[in-house]
């Protein structure tokens, strides 16, 4: 028993160590298994980066402007995490908004320089999460807790479904995803799932939320990140035949922002 627990604490901080800048023990050591085996805890770390989120805007609140406290927030999940996934937002941006074939587009993705498609695209998605944090603001401080824990993990879950529905488009071996996708099983998709989803089933037991609001926000967001996933499945598909690191960062970031746009709509409908 203590070598399952001791393994599955390896496999979870390896899952760390691969999407976040948190220093993990010297102990845990790097193997392909292992990494591949984190892809069931990536929801779990959105837990961690969600959890970091909350607690600076809620601490910052206290004596701070909710503006200033959205901004130190933002700047805390984007440290959390390197801004790895907002990384692979602005390559889906270059890439698609400056090449018209794969190759191209392809290339365009792996140019570590960041050109007007993503740098556009990730002034609008970060306006985006301001405003969405800011209508966030009339929200009890649990209710807030849940919607920001929610929103991250819940997309990790979408990048890692996308990555299980799509085929892996490039050939070398150096990529940092590869270990990732090589051997993706079923299992740990299931489980990333429970990981992502368990935060959310959070509304339908608390006090704070009016019950005749649940519904919505339960079913809106959902709807939202499914039209999302979708949307740019087949989008990658068409252009590309499948998926790269970059375009599952891109997947996180939409489906991220669709959870809190799903919340704020529920939230004004009911």
């Amino acid at each position: 028993m203590f070598g399952f627990i001791r393994k599955e604490l390896i496999i979870f901080l390896s899952s760390v160590r691969y999407n976040t800048r948190i220093i993990v023990p010297s102990w845990v050591e790097h193997s392909d298994e292992y990494l591949n085996s984190s892809s069931r805890y990536f929801p779990l770390v959105g837990w961690i980066v969600g959890t970091a989120t909350w607690f600076v805007l809620w601490v910052a609140d206290l004596s701070l402007t909710w503006e200033i406290s959205i901004v130190l927030a933002m700047a805390v999940s984007v440290l959390v995490t390197g801004a790895f996934h907002e990384d692979g937002f602005t390559d889906v941006c270059d890439g698609f908004g400056g090449g018209w074939t794969k190759e191209k587009i392809l290339e365009i993705m792996k140019d570590s320089r960041i050109g007007a498609f993503g740098t556009i695209g990730i002034i609008l998605v970060l306006l985006l999460k301001f405003v969405c944090y800011k209508s966030l603001e009339e929200f009890s401080i649990e209710v807030l807790f849940i919607t920001i824990v929610s929103s991250h993990s819940s997309s990790r879950f979408w990048a890692l479904f996308t990555a299980k529905t799509l085929s892996y488009v490039r050939e070398d071996q150096l990529s940092k995803a590869k270990p990732i996708i090589q051997t993706l099983k079923t299992s740990n998709v299931i489980i990333a799932g429970i990981w992502g989803l368990v935060p959310w089933f959070a509304f339908l037991h608390n006090e704070y939320l009016p019950s005749d609001r649940v519904f919505g926000f339960l079913l809106y967001p959902f709807l939202l990140q499914t039209f999302g996933y979708l949307y740019l499945r087949s989008f990658y598909k068409k252009w590309l035949g499948g998926y790269t690191g970059d375009c599952l960062g891109a997947v996180q970031q939409v489906t991220e922002l669709l959870y809190l746009i799903g919340i704020i709509a529920a939230w004004k409908s009911f």
